[in-house]
Order: structure tokens, then sequence, then C-alpha cells
């Protein structure tokens, strides 16, 4: 019988594979996990005799060499001799009571890592005005936020003391006829000492739903559709992660005169036929509420556009103002008296150019 091969080993494996072979086997065929199973029993004899043989290095060394068992240690005996776990002198970790004690105990007591808390998104709306100056906007947000009185643990805080089930010994300890088994007490999770209870506010999950009103700056400039983020007021993080981010989808109404592209704002100017062909100086409304003036030149044209200056919208990117562009759109008066008509019949007699052939 190869004990390496028992196993499942390679030869040359470490104590450390060793230990990790027994312990999946173990737990595999044991007979108290295989009650009546003859064949668990065998199969478990011949696990525990190579465990033992390859962890003690000198048994290990003779077994190598080639020597028979009884060659290798003359203590070896046969029997069940080792299935009383809790007097054998071998590895602490080795006994089925205590692997599975293992198991347990690092179930209670491995933290898991911290995990960020998701994101939330909502929607506001503003104004053409507000989103070009900027606007401090109260927010009404629904989270899960950390249980204020566990402080995120999930539960509550009790007065040191040892556990009343295994009296502090953090093990429970069984006896079935000539074995002794040896495992985790359940109360305590083998720590010895009581442990605390969930928390009833947040039920041990150590959050809890909570309704804010933050206040939120949106900065001068912002445009439909533009995304704010809000720096950790998403739901909070679980085992002491950090919190997630709330995003704001900005939806602004449109404005009666101005109409935005980038940060350029378009507006169409009605100009009068004598505006457009003497030139005029007149007031521009402008998108802060102000107004600003534009010299029209003589002959202007329907559909000439001018350009303000940095009259437009802020830029949140890098502050920069955009320009304000205007349409120039002749508007013919309303013709309601006989000396109205007059005028326009001698300016057409004056100006007698037919423009349709001009086109042609």
């Amino acid at each position: 019988m190869d004990l390496y091969v028992v196993l499942g080993l390679a030869h040359g494996a470490s104590d450390s594979d060793i230990k990790r072979a027994y312990r999946r086997l173990a737990r595999r065929f044991h007979p108290d996990i295989n009650p009546g199973d003859r064949m668990a029993v065998a199969r478990f004899r011949q696990i525990l005799e190579a465990y033992e043989t390859l962890m003690d290095p000198d048994r290990r060394s003779r077994y190598d060499a080639g020597l028979t068992a009884d060659q290798a240690d003359p203590r070896a005996t046969s029997g069940f001799e080792g299935f009383d776990f809790s007097a054998r002198g071998t590895d602490y970790s080795a006994t089925f009571g205590d692997l599975f004690a293992e198991v347990l105990t690092d179930r209670g007591s491995r933290r898991r890592p911290p995990e960020r808390g998701a994101d939330l998104h909502q929607t506001v709306a503003l104004t053409f005005q507000e989103a070009f100056v900027g606007v401090t906007r109260a927010i009404t947000v629904t989270r899960r936020d950390t249980c204020r009185l566990c402080a995120g643990s999930g539960r509550t805080r009790v007065s040191p003391g040892p556990c009343l089930a295994c009296q502090g010994a953090g093990a429970m300890r069984s006896v079935r006829g000539h074995m002794v088994f040896t495992r985790s007490c359940p109360t305590c999770g083998g720590t010895g000492q009581q442990r605390p209870r969930p928390c009833e506010p947040c039920g041990g999950i150590g959050q809890q739903m909570r309704t804010d009103a933050i206040d939120v700056r949106l900065p001068a400039g912002t445009s439909d559709g533009d995304r704010v983020r809000v720096p950790g007021k998403g739901n909070a993080g679980l085992n002491a992660g950090p919190p997630g981010d709330l995003y704001l989808t900005v939806q602004v109404a449109p404005h009666p005169l101005f109409r935005r592209e980038g940060d350029d704002l378009h507006l169409v100017l009605p100009i009068a036929i004598h505006e457009a062909a003497l030139g005029a100086r007149v007031e521009v409304p402008a998108p802060d509420g102000g107004f600003a003036r534009l010299r029209v030149p003589p002959g202007t044209q329907s559909g000439q556009r001018f350009r303000l200056r940095e009259r437009g919208a802020v830029s949140t990117r890098d502050g920069r103002r955009g320009d304000l562009i205007i349409e120039a759109r002749l508007m013919l008066p309303k013709v309601l008296d006989e000396r109205s008509k007059e005028l326009l019949r001698e300016f057409g007699r004056i100006n007698g150019d037919n423009l349709r052939e001009m086109q042609g």
C-alpha cells in the first residue's frame, strides 16, 4: 500500500499538503460520518495510518527508504486505539473533533472583507435660470445608513463573561463508547465568552433605512442631462466598507428665448425694416436677466448672425464662458394706414431692382 497514493499525493509532498489531504479525506470517510459503513472504517484506518506515518519525520524517512511498517516503527499497533481523539498525542488539528471545531471557529471568527455601498441615482429639475447661475437645492434621499445603535456591527454589546453552555472552555466533549469527540461550542463559537446578540433595530444587518435632506450645490452652467456626483451619499458599505455615491441627473426646462448649444446660447432677435436698412443700436435680453447692447449695421439681412463674446453659459469643465449668438430676423410692419402704404410704394419705386431677376 503506497501511503502517498492513499492521501492522493505525490512523493515529496510537503507537511502542509499532507495536512490538507488528511483533513479533506477525514471529513469524507470518518466512521462517525458513515455509521455502520465498514468500507469507510477500513478506508479511514488507511488514511489515518498514512497521515501519522508521513507526518512523523523518522517514520517517513524509514518509509521512504523502503522499510516495512513494523521496521519503520516498532511501536505501531492495530485496532481502534486512535479513535480516542482526546488522548492521542498527534497533531492537535488532525483529530476529527478538532477538525470540525476548527472549521466552525473559522466560520464564526472570520471577518468578511469590507464592501463598498451601492450608488444611488435621482433626477433633479431646474429652471433655465437656475442652471445658468447655479443653485443650492435641498435633495431628499432615502438610503441605507449605518445603524447608530450598533455602529454597523449588527450586534449588541454584552458584558464580558464566560459562556454558560461550555463554562468558558470554548469546546463541547462527547463520549461514544471508547471514542471521545471534541467540537466547538455552538453557543459561543469556540471563544469561551458570551456572544453578543443581534441588534434589534437593524435585525443584525448593521444598517437601517433612513431619509435625509441634504443640500447639494449645482454649479453655474449645468446643462440638461448633466450628472452631478455627491460623494458618500449613497448606501452605507458593509463590514466598515466605504459608502457609495449619489448621482443626480439634471433636467433643465427650456427657455422661451434662449437655446443652448454646448456653452453657447442662441437668440433670435426681431429687427424692423428701417433698423435693418439704416442700422441701429438695440437692447438685447441677456441670459442673466439684464440687457446687452447690440449694434445692427446698415443693410443687415434676415438670418445674419452676431456674436457677443463671453455672454453665454459658464463651462463646468474649465470655467470659461461661451458666447451669445444673435440671429437677426426681419419683421414686416402691419400696414394699417394709407400713409404707410404710400411710403412703401415710394420706397419700391426708388429701389426698383428686381431681386428675383438678380437671383436668376
